[in-house]
């Protein structure tokens, strides 16, 4: 008994239209990083490391202990402090933050030229009570 109402009450949840939305948000924003993430690997950051002397951001990186060779014959691997690959998260973060920025800002803009302004309405006729209200109100004014 406790299980279904568990289960309807989840269903309830999910389906409701915010989180559905939601969800859809999600996954379109996923699919936007994506793009966004290929705008700046692809096309914004080797003008950058073109302009800056051929860099590639996601090698930069500082060696902590170089590679060796250990006493049974095996490699032991370098350890490095990788600060190129988070200047390229960074990088990413930074555009898509503004490219976000900049969608929120045309929808805001384009729903407030959608909505035209609405004219306030007419105030509704008085009623038989309120005139009748409103001349014996004049008349008490006009006997003072």
């Amino acid at each position: 008994m406790g299980k279904s109402l568990l289960l309807q009450e989840f269903k309830s949840f999910a389906m409701r239209g915010n989180v559905i939305d939601m969800a859809v948000g999600v996954i379109i924003g996923g699919a936007f990083g994506k793009i966004v993430s290929s705008i700046v690997a692809d096309v914004i950051m080797p003008p950058i490391g073109l302009l800056i002397g051929g860099v590639n951001f996601a090698d930069l990186k500082w060696v902590m202990k170089a590679a060796e060779i250990g006493a049974d014959g095996k490699q032991i691997a370098a350890v490095t402090l990788n600060y190129g690959n988070f200047l390229q998260a960074t990088f990413d973060f930074l555009i898509i933050a503004f490219s976000i920025f900049l969608f929120v800002k045309l929808l805001s803009r384009m729903s407030k030229k959608s909505e035209a302004p609405v004219a306030a309405p007419a105030p509704p006729a008085p009623t038989k009570e309120e005139l009748l209200l409103a001349e014996i109100r004049d008349l008490l004014r006009e006997k003072k």
